[in-house]
Parts: C-alpha cells; sequence; structure tokens
C-alpha cells in the first residue's frame, strides 16, 4: 500500500492531499498496490467518500480523542499507529508547514529514512526513486531508500494536479487509536493572520512586492490586484526585514517556498535566496523598472516600468476582464 497522510481542517482534507493522491494512484497502479489516507483529524461528513473518489481505496481514521491541538509526540504516535495498520510501502505527506515538522519526527520514531520537498517520483525495477530539488532549485538530486520501510517523503504542494472524482469509487473505512505518549510540547493557542483567499505554499496565484513598494501603505496596491486575480499576497524578505508586512508572507530560502501556476514578482529584483523560493513556479511575471534586474532571467513574462504605473492599470484590465 501506498499511505497519503491528509491533514484535516474544518472536518475536510487540504487541497495538498488531493495532490498526492494522484500521484500515489499512478504509482500504486504500476506494482498493483492499493491507495490509502491515514486523516489526521476528524473527518466531516461524506470527506471519506471524496478521498475514495479521488483514488483511496481505504481510509484509516485517527480517534478524535487522539489528536487535539497539534502535540509533536502525539502526533508522531498516531503516524505510527497508522503505518502499524495498514504497512504501507511509502508514506507520503504533503510539504506543509505541519508536515515539514511532523514527518522527520515520525521517521525518527518509525527509524526509517525521508526524503523532502520531493516534485517527482518514478519506479526503477523495484525500487524508487525521489526527485527533490537541491542548491537552492539550480539542480535536482535523484534519491533513494534503503530497505527499512515503509520509505518515507515529503511533496512539496501544487507538485501535481488533483485528479478528477470518480463517483463510483467507495474505500473501506477504518479507525486507528494510538497508545498514549507523554507530551513534552502542545499548541496553545493560533492567531489568524489577515485573511487570505489560500495560504501561500497551496495558492495557484501569488502576487509578491519587494524592497520598491517602500512602504507599508503601498501593499494595497497589490492587495487590489490580489482580489482582483483571487490571489495570495506575498512579499520578498527585504520587505518583512523593513517591518512593512509580516514574516508569514515571505517567499524565499528563509521563508516559505512555494509552487503556484502564476507568480507575480513585483518591484522584486531576484537576489538568490527569493529565488530558492519560487523558481519552481509555473509562469513568473517580473515587473520591475530596471531592466537589468536578474528576476527577468527567469521571468516567463517581463515588465519594465515603473510598479505604481503598471500594477493598477493591470488591475484595472483584470477587474474588466472578470466582468465580462
Amino acid at each position: 500500500m501506498i499511505l497519503v497522510i491528509a491533514e484535516v481542517k474544518d472536518g475536510a482534507a487540504r487541497k495538498v492531499a488531493l495532490e498526492i493522491l494522484a500521484e500515489a494512484r499512478r504509482l500504486a497502479d504500476a506494482k498493483g498496490l492499493q491507495v490509502g489516507v491515514l486523516a489526521l483529524g476528524t473527518l466531516g461528513a461524506g470527506e471519506a467518500d471524496r478521498l475514495a473518489q479521488h483514488s483511496a481505496d481505504k481510509v484509516l481514521q485517527v480517534s478524535s480523542d487522539a489528536l487535539g491541538a497539534y502535540a509533536p509526540e502525539e502526533w508522531a504516535e498516531a503516524v505510527r499507529a497508522g503505518v502499524d495498520a495498514a504497512k504501507p510501502e511509502l508514506l507520503l505527506f504533503g510539504g506543509s508547514a505541519l508536515g515539514k515538522d511532523l514527518a522527520p519526527r515520525a521517521a525518527a520514531r518509525l527509524r526509517v529514512g525521508l526524503a523532502s520537498d520531493c516534485v517527482g517520483f518514478e519506479w526503477d525495477g523495484d525500487s524508487l526513486i525521489a526527485r527533490r530539488p537541491i542548491f537552492a532549485g539550480k539542480a535536482f538530486a535523484r534519491v533513494g531508500w534503503n530497505a527499512a520501510r515503509p520509505r518515507m517523503a515529503t511533496v512539496r504542494p501544487n507538485t501535481f494536479r488533483p485528479g478528477a472524482p470518480e463517483a463510483s469509487r467507495k474505500a473501506e473505512v477504518e479507525n486507528v487509536t494510538p497508545a498514549q505518549v507523554k507530551v513534552r510540547a502542545r499548541v496553545a493557542g493560533l492567531e489568524a493572520g489577515d485573511a487570505e483567499v489560500a495560504d501561500l505554499t497551496e495558492a495557484d496565484i501569488i502576487v509578491s512586492g519587494g524592497r520598491a513598494m517602500q512602504g507599508p501603505e503601498n501593499f494595497e496596491i497589490l492587495k487590489k490586484l490580489c482580489k482582483a486575480l483571487g490571489a495570495t499576497l506575498g512579499a520578498s524578505r527585504a520587505a518583512v526585514d523593513a517591518g512593512w508586512i509580516d514574516h508569514s508572507h515571505q517567499v524565499g530560502q528563509t521563508g516559505k517556498v512555494v509552487n503556484p501556476t502564476l507568480y507575480f514578482a513585483v518591484g522584486i529584483s531576484g537576489a538568490i535566496q527569493h529565488l530558492a523560493g519560487m523558481s519552481s513556479s509555473k509562469t513568473i511575471v517580473a515587473i520591475n523598472k530596471d531592466k537589468e534586474a536578474p528576476i527577468f532571467k527567469i521571468a516567463s513574462y517581463g515588465i519594465v516600468g515603473d510598479l505604481y504605473q503598471v500594477v493598477p492599470a493591470l488591475t484595472e484590465e483584470v477587474e474588466k476582464i472578470r466582468k465580462e
């Protein structure tokens, strides 16, 4: 079996789980394996059926009493219990903030290897090979696992597209109750940031601003474009360090690694630390008045001009198209 870890928010599996399920199905079909989902959180009504329609043959639901606020030891034990129940060949996590913290803890508990931030998988005979970016995305490494099972990997969000749901598919549902463990730290509370269309790591469209925004008030220009596009607001480290916008918006090596369908780099020069976080975007649009800015070297489309003229004009055109 290939087992996909599904983070659950408000009773629904996060989008990255559906993306991974599509790739898990492809890998499983090549070897005659089943695909399972381990749901970390209580699934809402009909959610198990939705996971089945997206290729899950079996859904493992962790007892709701076992998973309260995030506690690393408790959640890692829940993963171990799911592995004991499913005995998977491959265990896949989404590369979210929680997944990046939980996966290595679970790997240590299971005493198996972990390949992080993977963007591709392929079978080489009976061996599975993962592809992951290295050196800030300038190269890719092909990595494998030793004989210990399960193989474990985290998958970069927005790498795979969710498959079309098949209404006729059904899945077996099984409850899993992990053993009690000593909890040394637990999340005490969460504070919501600015309302966003989607988290940066899962967003299809991102509009990011850099040093050229000159101040926090000018991010309102980008917020209007975000609203018109249904995009999520991002920023470079320079803008964050200047205190113009919260760190939760930072894209780059010391921020969040993103992989959207469309990425706008507005007033961002293209330092290597920023490129490390967004260079894998499918389409990159750069807006900068410096025609020699490094960002233009990787951009799909480049606009040389004053962002304070270009962005409002672009927003106006998008709004016109949306109204048609």
